[in-house]
C-alpha cells in the first residue's frame, strides 16, 4: 500500500482512484475538528436524516392505523376502512412492501382498493358511519366529557360527515 501524500491523507491501495472533491461544494468556514479539513456541503442540510426519520414515522403511523383498522373491521360501531386507507397512504410513502401486502390482503385490501379506484363510499357505510358519529358524541356527552372534548368531537365529526356526504355513493 502506498504511503499517504500528506499527514492528513488516507493511504489508498493502488488501482483505486481517489475521490475527487468539487471545490464549489467545499465550505472553508466549516472545518472538521478531527482532521482540520473543510467539510463538504451536501447542498441540503440533514435531508437524508430527515427523510429517513420521516419514513420511519410514516411506517409507525401506518402500522398503528393498520392495527386500529383491523380492529375496526370486527368491532361494531368502530370504523375500519378509513384507518386502512390512512395506513395505505402512510405505507405508500414509507414501505411499498407493506402497501402491497395491505392491498393484496384478502380481508383488509378490498375496501382500500375500492376506495383508490372509485373514491366512493357505499350508502350503507355512510349511514353506519354517520350514526356512529352521533352515537359516539351522545355517549361522550352522557359520560360527562369536558366541554372542550365535546367541542373537539363535534368539530371533528362535522368535518368527517361533510367529507363523507360529498363523496359519491359506491
Amino acid at each position: 500500500m502506498p504511503a499517504p501524500d500528506d499527514e492528513h491523507s488516507v493511504a489508498v491501495p493502488s488501482g483505486i482512484a481517489r475521490p475527487q472533491i468539487d471545490p464549489s461544494r467545499v465550505d472553508a468556514s466549516k472545518v472538521d475538528a478531527a482532521s482540520d479539513r473543510p467539510r463538504i456541503d451536501s447542498g441540503v442540510r440533514g435531508a437524508g436524516l430527515r427523510s429517513a426519520f420521516l419514513r420511519y414515522v410514516l411506517l409507525g403511523c401506518g402500522v398503528i392505523f393498520l392495527i386500529v383498522g383491523a380492529i375496526g373491521m370486527v368491532v361494531p360501531m368502530m370504523p375500519g376502512t378509513i384507518f386502512l386507507i390512512l395506513a395505505a397512504w402512510c405505507f405508500a410513502r414509507s414501505s411499498p412492501r407493506f402497501e402491497s401486502w395491505l392491498l393484496t390482503n384478502r380481508y383488509l385490501g378490498p375496501s382500500v382498493a375500492r376506495w383508490r379506484e372509485t373514491g366512493a363510499i357505499p350508502l350503507p357505510v355512510k349511514l353506519l358511519a354517520l350514526s356512529s358519529f352521533v352515537g359516539s358524541f351522545a355517549a361522550a356527552w352522557y359520560a360527562g366529557a369536558p366541554t372542550l372534548v365535546l367541542i373537539f368531537l363535534g368539530a371533528l365529526f362535522t368535518v368527517l360527515a361533510i367529507f363523507m356526504v360529498t363523496r359519491p355513493n359506491g
